[in-house]
């Protein structure tokens, strides 16, 4: 328990630098109480104005901001409402937004959750989404992140498929991460597992479905380098030593942090055996940008000293605590070390498999 506050007590002296894909996240509350006559759908009586919470990258910044870390976020947003409204939340939060660029030709990426009492009813996605590489915006998100490497302690990539991180960006800041020696982590999206590898990256966190449909992609998208696995379902305890070893290998990365949802999570390192973290959840009442929180602790627990079964154990207990919340939520130092006080310092919640 010392130890686990001593590095908390540290994440206030971590600078993070958080770059990826920007999402506004937008609730809309009301009540169903008849299908209607046109369609066998619902009719959801709106009740009270819609909220707007930061999601994606700008999720991943919050929850850094939220326990004390200095952030720094770099993506892209639109020439729009839901751009002006995304930014307005971010400063509110006093997040450094100098690395948000607006994009006059893609509009800001927005999710719409229609909820009806505590379910949700249905999601609305707007965005475009496309890989850009060589335009104005582009190029600036690049010359961000490289000209704020030498000031930071980690950096986040933060992959929602949305084109901010693809194959030319990872080129261009691989060989200064490299030459700089930084933590680089990365919350992946399961169709870029080939681009990956370029980055050799310190860790990558994903949840069992992708890491699942990552196994597929691989075998289909890159026949260059040999990738040892002859299954797709992670549906054994065995499966899923062997498929976290070989994403080791052939992402030629240190960590793999593969989350479970109510099973916990496993750490995989190079020459160690495989290290399960049972849950910590109390109640789950909405996952919605769990894997944000668990990409954000892990990161900051590297920055500030733990080593990574530590640092895993922290953001266990970090995603414990926001699937008891609704929306896409945030965790604070006080939360988090009265979860960890009421649960000892997980050492019984884990073991070697």
């Amino acid at each position: 328990m010392d130890n686990f506050k001593n590095i908390i007590d540290n994440f206030s002296k971590a600078k993070i630098l958080v770059v990826g894909d920007l999402i506004l996240d937008e609730y809309i509350w009301g009540d169903v109480e008849r299908i209607s006559p046109e369609a066998p759908v619902p009719v959801v009586s709106q009740r009270g104005k819609p909220k707007y919470l930061p999601g994606g990258a700008a999720n991943v910044a919050a929850n850094l901001k939220s326990l004390g870390a200095e952030v720094l976020l770099c993506g892209r947003i639109g020439d729009d409402f839901e751009g002006r409204l995304l930014l307005k939340e971010l400063k509110r939060r006093s997040i450094y937004t100098e690395g948000v660029f607006i994009d006059k030709i893609r509009p800001t990426t927005k999710k719409t959750r229609i909820i009806a009492g505590h379910q949700q009813v249905v999601r609305l996605d707007r965005e475009v989404v496309e890989d850009f590489y060589n335009d104005v915006v582009a190029r600036k998100i690049s010359c961000f992140v490289l000209d704020n490497l030498k000031d930071i302690d980690v950096l986040i990539i933060e992959d929602y498929g949305k084109g901010v991180i693809n194959r030319v960006f990872l080129n261009s800041i691989y060989p200064e991460t490299q030459r700089r020696k930084k933590i680089v982590t990365v919350d992946p999206k399961e169709d870029h597992f080939d681009i990956y590898w370029r980055l050799k990256a310190t860790a990558i966190t994903p949840n069992r479905k992708e890491a699942e449909n990552a196994i597929k992609n691989i075998k289909i998208k890159d026949n260059r380098r040999a990738f040892k696995i002859d299954f797709d379902r992670l549906d054994t305890d065995e499966r899923l030593n062997r498929a976290g070893r070989e994403l080791l290998r052939y992402l030629n990365i240190k960590i793999v942090l593969i989350t479970l949802g109510e099973k916990g999570m496993r750490l995989f390192e190079k020459n160690k055996a495989p290290y399960q973290i049972n849950t910590v959840a109390q109640e789950v009442f909405d996952v919605s940008g769990a894997g944000d929180t668990v990409i954000s602790v892990f990161s900051l627990g590297l920055a500030s000293g733990a080593n990574p079964k530590e640092a895993a154990h922290i953001a266990n207990f970090a995603a414990g605590i926001v699937v008891g919340k609704f929306g896409v939520a945030v965790t604070t130092k006080e939360e988090l070390l009265n979860r960890i006080k009421e649960y000892g310092s997980g050492s019984s919640n884990s073991c070697k498999v």
